[in-house]
């Protein structure tokens, strides 16, 4: 009789363990609720200077960039190649920004970190999707000036408008499918307890770092959409510009050369800062890999050059000040922008 007790004990305690294990490995691997962003600070003193700062830098980069679209198509002077993928990459800059500001502008107003589990999927598609659509149109743009200055007789032809939308759309759908089949793979993903990001967006490395399960075809992703969103892009566009410096060298007056180089400055000046800002931070050692350096250049690349873009492209363009002179100033040249 006592060895039966003993015996049921041992099945009553055996039982209550596994139990307490089932429950905690639910608790452990259930999917998150909420995601904390702890942003760029987290000194309280810091927030309202912080919110200013965005709120005026978001304000400019929306009505610099929906103001350049505005000019071009108001202005069949501006109905070329090089200004219809200026327009998309206006549209896709302000769409670009438009996806982690204003709920980093709301977190710091409402003093809340929070971003619910489906809001930050939703963030890290359209990041990925315009992020890397951002980079199709830089090479694209300057696929547009190699043709322009290597074989401006073929100009009309080889960019025509059904190849024009033909490249645009290919541009979307390169960027969509991935961006779409990433967040689709981290839906299968289970994330521990812990659920703080110290980022102010949804940064795909930074979540997989919260994971509880194996999260190897999610890193392989990364890496795929790393080679396709900004290798490829890049060595395009390196090629382009390395074609179009040989056919500059190559005209006889140091006139004409100046006019040739100078219609590529503004996209080489963006081309400079946006991939500049990347390979700071990524091809740099691991060991100087930190979290305030990765903010730092995030801020750079998705909010500071979307701001900067409109003034790139419009400080120096002829065209784009006669025809915001014709649309706000009655014909006479503008010369703020």
């Amino acid at each position: 009789m006592v060895k039966f007790r003993h015996i049921q004990n041992f099945y009553l305690h055996r039982q209550q363990e596994l139990h307490s294990m089932g429950k905690t490995s639910r608790v452990n691997h259930s999917v998150a609720s909420d995601f904390l962003l702890l942003g760029l600070s987290e000194q309280p003193g810091e927030q309202p200077l912080l919110f200013g700062i965005f709120l005026g830098m978001y304000l400019v980069t929306m009505v610099g960039n929906l103001l350049i679209i505005l000019v071009i198509s108001s202005d069949a002077h501006l109905h070329t190649p090089m200004y219809f993928f200026l327009a998309n990459l206006s549209l896709t800059d302000a769409c670009f920004t438009s996806a982690s500001v204003p709920k980093m502008l709301a977190n710091i107003y409402t003093q809340s970190q929070t971003i619910s589990y489906s809001g930050c999927l939703t963030q890290l598609y359209f990041l990925l999707m315009f992020g890397g659509l951002d980079n199709c149109l830089l090479a694209v743009m300057a696929y547009d000036r190699y043709v322009a200055i290597c074989q401006p007789l073929h100009y009309s032809t080889a960019l025509s408008p059904q190849l024009c939308a033909l490249m645009l759309c290919t541009c979307w759908v390169l960027t969509n499918c991935p961006a779409l089949m990433h967040t689709l793979l981290l839906t299968r993903v289970a994330f521990c307890a812990h659920t703080a990001i110290p980022h102010f967006y949804c940064d795909p490395s930074a979540l997989l770092k919260l994971a509880c399960s194996d999260t190897h075809i999610n890193e392989l992703m990364i890496i795929t959409m790393g080679l396709v969103f900004l290798a490829v892009p890049l060595m395009l566009i390196v090629f382009s510009y390395v074609c179009i410096s040989w056919a500059v060298l190559g005209i006889p007056s140091p006139g004409g050369r100046w006019k040739a180089f100078s219609t590529c400055g503004s996209h080489l000046t963006v081309v400079l800062l946006f991939y500049g800002s990347l390979m700071g931070v990524y091809l740099l050692p691991p060991s100087t890999h930190s979290t305030e350096r990765e903010s730092r250049a995030a801020v750079l690349y998705m909010i500071v050059i979307p701001m900067l873009n409109p003034f790139i492209y419009s400080l120096r363009n002829r065209d784009m000040k006669e025809a915001m002179g014709k649309l706000f100033g009655g014909g006479k040249t503008v010369f703020l922008l």
